[in-house]
């Protein structure tokens, strides 16, 4: 069985905390991070929610992707456009920008993307652009996907370079990661409007107790 590995700080910075790389992936020694061949496509998918984990530990929607090239990851990313003040960083575009810099070469022929969430136009639009031979992904998007969900522009015969699409692949996990941040997201949200209410009632020392009575969470 052949392996790759790769230092995945010398491809994207931050470096992964060792609660996410031990959650999402195998660690190795010296923080390298391996995907075995047997099961090429599901392995790529576990080091694309390594990624994911990097954008929910920045606070960001938890998606992630990487670039592969004849078994080796060349580029990789994760969701950042609030933080980085740009609407561009989706996952897919920060590891095509790497797997280019990498190459020194703006067509990725023979390259590979896998994506924990179905690319929107914009990504589907740059991974033509980019020539990526098979784009890969996990769970599909139903507002905003471009693979189907919503538009399928790998399907459209005018346009004039398609890449073989694979779906679904580990979509349980996928979903599961997106599904498990919104929910915390809105527990977040619904104890600050709780704790928002607690504190103008406790200044409010004089309202009857049964005034209250209908503010429920």
């Amino acid at each position: 069985m052949r392996c790759i590995a790769w230092d995945i700080g010398a491809i994207f910075q931050p470096t992964m905390s060792p609660r996410c790389a031990s959650r999402w992936t195998p660690a190795m020694p010296g923080g390298q991070l391996r995907a075995t061949m047997d099961e090429p496509d599901p392995n790529f998918m576990r080091l694309a929610l390594a990624q994911a984990a990097l954008a929910e530990a920045a606070g960001e929607v938890p998606v992630g992707a990487v670039v592969v090239r004849d078994g080796e990851v060349i580029g990789a990313g994760y969701n950042h456009p609030i933080g980085a003040h740009d609407p561009t960083l989706h996952a897919e575009i920060v590891a095509l920008r790497a797997a280019g810099r990498h190459l020194g070469n703006y067509r990725l022929a023979g390259c590979d993307l896998y994506v924990t969430l179905e690319p929107c136009a914009m990504c589907a639009g740059a991974i033509q652009h980019a020539r990526i031979r098979r784009l890969v992904w996990g769970a599909a998007d139903p507002k905003t996907g471009a693979c189907g969900s919503v538009v399928d522009l790998f399907a459209e015969p005018r346009l004039n370079h398609h890449a073989t699409v694979v779906s679904g692949v580990l979509a349980d996990a996928c979903v599961q990661t997106l599904q498990a941040f919104f929910a915390r997201r809105r527990a977040e949200a619904r104890a600050r409007r709780q704790g928002g209410r607690t504190a103008q009632a406790g200044e409010a020392d004089d309202t009857p107790e049964g005034a209250r009575s209908g503010n429920r969470a």
